[in-house]
Parts: structure tokens; sequence; C-alpha cells
């Protein structure tokens, strides 16, 4: 009889820059992985500078770094602001928040998984790095 793996629910988004919200033209560039029954909330993000000036010459990469790397921060819980003192369920809600900025989170998604950190991993692999 095969093991049976406990799995738990889990929600994501795709992390987007849209470089010039008027075109609405975006990219993904990292995800928001939360499970609320493993208690966990994280976040990977990897930029492709070269896309990303291909859509817009002009795009300040520093700052649209500066704000991936925030996210990240207010996933583990670091950083300023009244935000990292909420419960990691309501930081996920507050980043998923349909907002029109440079750096935004698409529609949460759910699954299951066992290891909410590989699956953040898993994900980055197959929605952000390219084919």
């Amino acid at each position: 009889m095969a093991a049976v793996i406990d799995r738990a629910p889990f929600e994501y988004a795709v992390l987007q820059v849209v470089p010039r919200v008027d075109r609405g033209e975006s990219m993904n560039a990292g995800v928001l992985v939360y499970s609320r029954a493993l208690d966990f909330l994280g976040a990977a993000v990897d930029l492709d500078h070269d896309r990303l000036l291909a859509l817009d010459p002009t795009a300040d990469v520093a700052q649209v770094e500066a704000v991936l790397d925030a996210v990240v921060g207010l996933c583990r819980g670091e950083g300023d602001g009244p935000a990292v003192q909420e419960a990691i369920g309501a930081r996920f809600r507050w980043l998923t928040a349909p907002r029109s900025t440079v750096v935004r989170a698409g529609p949460v998604h759910t699954g299951l998984t066992a290891d909410p950190e590989r699956e953040t991993a898993r994900l980055l692999a197959r929605l952000v790095h390219p084919l």
C-alpha cells in the first residue's frame, strides 16, 4: 500500500510587472504563496531586466526591484508600515488586492501541497522563468 502524503490547501498569485499601466503589457516576475493550514506566506521573485526594458526602455529597473524585494520582505514579516504587523492571511489579501500599479498580483489560484516552500520554487520556475 502506497504511503499517503498529507497535503494542505494553498493559494497563489503571480506577481506581474506592468511598466506602462496605460499600455497594459505585463511580464511575470514572481509568485506569492499562502497556506493558512501550514501557516505559510512566501514569495519568490526573478526580474528579467532585458525583458522589462524591451517592454519599456525607460523603466526604472532599480525601483521595480525594490518593490519586488519589499513584497518578499513583507511575506517574511520584515519592513516598516502597518501591513507587516498583520497576520499572514491579511498580508496575502493586501498583496493580492487589485491595484493599478507597476507591480501587482494577478488572479489568485488554489492547489494542494505538502511543502509550500518547494511549491513556491516550482511555481517560480513554471510561471516566471522562460520555457
